[in-house]
């Protein structure tokens, strides 16, 4: 791809930096926003930048956040004792466009994968266990995506919380087996939340 203008190469080369964005769509990116008033194209760039700048990690559930804490756990609203447990924070976008859950989440950040060096220590399980020690919780749900890492993570989880008496569930098989929970569709995920099993039954199932 030939290019008259090094600025406008080194645009595209940075837009086709971010993941699914090819040169071809980066240059179509790239040649609207030349077409744009100065003055969006700096708001545009703004707006990126303070995000990254200023976004914060929720200190209880490690959600995205504009303070310490995300607005899911400071919504009184919210079943406080009911914990989703998720991968990323993708999950949480998924699982909230459903509209079928008032609880609220933990992102891990990712699932145990020991093939990718991946181990408990790396994720944010620790503080997961914290939560269910310090505050009267009373389920906590796997929606983790069913794949093998994913169930390996889930059966660690389990037992480090299984001293306690809380319930411990996960989504139903409306999911297929080593599909990611982002790409689900709503009404599926909505119901596989509804339906969800405890984690005995899903290990039974499972193997």
């Amino acid at each position: 791809m030939q290019f008259s203008s090094a600025l406008l190469e080194n645009a595209v080369n940075e837009f086709a930096r971010l993941p699914g964005i090819g040169k071809k769509t980066a240059l179509r990116l790239v040649l609207h926003l030349l077409k744009q008033e100065t003055a969006d194209v700096q708001h545009f760039g703004e707006i990126i930048s303070k995000m990254r700048s200023e976004i914060k990690f929720c200190h209880r559930c490690a959600n995205v956040a504009d303070g310490d804490i995300c607005s899911i756990c400071a919504n009184s609203m919210r079943k406080q004792e009911v914990i989703c447990v998720v991968e990323n924070i993708r999950d949480v976008i998924a699982i909230e466009s459903t509209q079928q859950f008032n609880g609220t989440y933990h992102v891990l950040g990712g699932v145990i994968s020991p093939l990718d060096g991946i181990g408990p220590d790396q994720l944010k399980i620790e503080s997961l266990i914290n939560r269910v020690q310090k505050d009267q919780v009373q389920e906590i749900i796997f929606a983790l995506s069913p794949t093998i890492q994913g169930d390996t993570t889930i059966f660690y989880i389990q037992k480090k919380i299984q001293p306690h008496t809380i319930r411990i569930t996960t989504i139903s098989r409306g999911i297929a087996f080593g599909g990611e929970l982002e790409y689900a569709d709503e009404m599926t995920l909505a119901r596989s939340l509804q339906n969800r099993l405890p984690v005995e039954s899903y290990v039974a199932n499972s193997h």
